[in-house]
C-alpha cells in the first residue's frame, strides 16, 4: 500500500512535467495518466483485501474470545482465583504480612457463600405442636405412632385404651366433622347451589383444592366433599354461606362444642388449616359419638368416592381414609386430618370383635402411621375380647 501510494505521487509529478513541456510530451502525458489509473485500482485492491483480511482477523479473534469465556469456564475460573486468593490471604496472615483489600473482600464473600450452603442443607423440618411438647416420645403397651390415642367402647363409655387422652394439640381437618354437625343440625336445603369464591381460596401453606374459584355445587356435595375427601374450599364456602356468613357459622362452632361439654376444644374457622383449631382426645371422642347420631354425616363421611360434574370437567374424588375400601372394617363413621402442626390425624366409629368403638388418633408420623396404629388396635381388641370370652365359658 505504501509503495502504491508513492508511485501516484511520482506520476502526477509526470503528468505536471508534461503540461509544461508542451504538445510534444502529450503521449507520455497520456502513458503517465494509464499508468496513474491503474496504480490507483491497484491501490483500491490491495486497501480491500487488507480490510477483509483484518474483518476475518477480528471475528476470528472475537470468537476466540467468546470461546474462553463461557459462563462454565468463568465460574470456575472464579472458583479457582477465590481459592487461590484465599490461600494467598493465608500465607500472608501466616508471615506476617497484611493482605490487601481485595483479597479479604473475596475471602469474607466466600465465608458468607459457605455459611448459606450450610444452612440451605441443614434447615430444620417444621416440629408438630406434640413434637414440641414432647408428646413422641411417650411409650405406650401398644407400641403405637400416635402422641395421642383414645378408644372407648361407644355403647358403655369404657376407656379401653388411652395415651395423653387431656393433650390439647391442633387437630386439622378432623374440624371439617363439627363443620358438618353444624350444617346438619341447621336444617338447610342440601339441594341450594353454592359457587365457590376468591373469598374460599385459602392462603396456608400446603394446603390444596380442586375447586376452582367460579366452581358451583349444591351444599350437599360441598359437604361430601368435605367430609369424604377433605376438601377446603367445599368446608370454608359451607361456612361463608352459612346464614349469617362466616364468623356467625365460627361462633356456632363453638357454642355447639360448648353444648357438648368439649371443653378443651376452640374453632376460628371451618376448614382446620389453621393450628389454633385446637381440641383434645376426649373431646373428640365425644364429637363423634354425636356426628355418628346423624345419619348423613355417617353416609357421606364413609362414601368411597363421589363425582362431581363442573361444566365439561368430571372430577373423581376418593375418600381419604384408607381403612373404608377395606373389607375387615366396618365403619360408621371417620375424618382424617393433616397438617404440619397437627400431624396425621384421624377419628372413627368402627364396629370391632361385636363391640361398637371410637378411635382418635393425633399427631402420627408418617403417612400410614395412623392407618397402622388402627390396625393394631383392632387386633388387639380382637385378641381382647375373645380371651374374655374364653375367661367366662362355662366349664364342665
Amino acid at each position: 500500500m505504501i509503495q502504491g501510494g508513492v508511485r501516484i505521487r511520482k506520476l502526477v509529478l509526470a503528468v505536471a512535467v508534461a503540461a509544461w513541456v508542451g504538445a510534444s510530451s502529450l503521449p507520455i502525458v497520456a502513458s503517465a495518466a494509464t499508468g496513474a489509473a491503474k496504480a490507483v485500482k491497484t491501490h483500491k485492491v490491495h486497501k480491500s483485501v487488507s480490510a477483509k483480511a483484518s474483518t476475518k482477523i477480528t471475528s476470528a479473534s472475537s470468537k476466540t474470545a467468546t470461546r474462553k469465556v463461557t459462563p462454565a469456564k468463568a465460574t470456575a475460573k472464579k472458583v479457582v482465583l477465590a481459592k487461590k486468593s484465599s490461600s494467598r490471604v493465608k500465607v500472608q496472615i501466616a508471615a506476617g504480612k497484611k493482605p490487601t483489600a481485595r483479597q479479604m473482600a473475596e475471602q469474607n464473600q466466600r465465608r458468607i457463600n459457605e455459611k448459606v450452603a450450610v444452612v440451605r442443607v441443614v434447615a430444620p423440618a417444621r416440629l408438630s405442636m406434640g413434637e414440641q411438647l414432647g408428646l413422641r416420645t411417650s411409650s405406650d403397651r401398644l407400641d403405637l405412632n400416635s402422641s395421642v390415642a383414645l378408644v372407648i367402647d361407644q355403647e358403655t363409655n369404657e376407656v379401653l385404651f388411652s395415651k395423653n387422652d387431656a393433650a390439647v394439640l391442633p387437630i386439622a381437618s378432623l374440624t371439617k366433622l363439627m363443620t358438618g354437625l353444624v350444617i346438619a343440625d341447621a336444617n338447610l336445603d342440601m339441594n341450594e347451589p353454592i359457587t365457590i369464591t376468591q373469598d374460599d381460596v385459602d392462603t396456608y401453606k400446603g394446603s390444596s383444592s380442586r375447586l376452582a374459584v367460579g366452581s358451583t355445587l349444591s351444599r350437599g356435595e360441598m359437604m361430601h366433599l368435605a367430609l369424604m375427601s377433605s376438601e377446603n374450599r367445599a368446608a370454608n364456602a359451607l361456612g361463608r354461606t352459612y346464614p349469617g356468613g362466616l364468623s356467625e357459622f365460627v361462633r356456632l362452632m363453638n357454642s355447639k362444642a360448648r353444648q357438648l361439654g368439649m371443653t378443651d376444644t376452640r374453632y376460628v374457622e371451618p376448614t382446620g388449616l389453621s393450628s389454633l383449631n385446637q381440641s383434645s382426645a376426649r373431646d373428640l371422642a365425644t364429637l363423634v359419638s354425636v356426628a355418628h347420631d346423624r345419619p348423613i354425616l355417617r353416609s357421606l363421611s364413609t362414601s368411597p368416592g363421589h363425582e362431581v360434574e363442573l361444566g365439561r370437567r368430571t372430577l373423581h374424588y376418593n375418600n381419604s381414609n384408607r381403612l373404608i375400601k377395606n373389607p375387615e372394617w366396618e365403619i360408621g363413621l371417620q375424618k382424617t386430618g393433616y397438617i404440619s402442626e397437627a400431624g396425621r390425624c384421624l377419628v372413627m366409629q368402627a364396629k370391632v370383635a361385636g363391640r361398637q368403638l371410637i378411635m382418635v388418633f393425633l399427631d402420627s408420623t408418617g403417612k400410614l402411621s395412623r392407618i397402622q396404629d388402627a390396625e393394631r388396635v383392632r387386633r388387639w381388641v380382637e385378641v381382647q375380647t375373645e380371651l374374655a370370652r374364653t375367661v367366662v365359658r362355662p366349664q364342665g
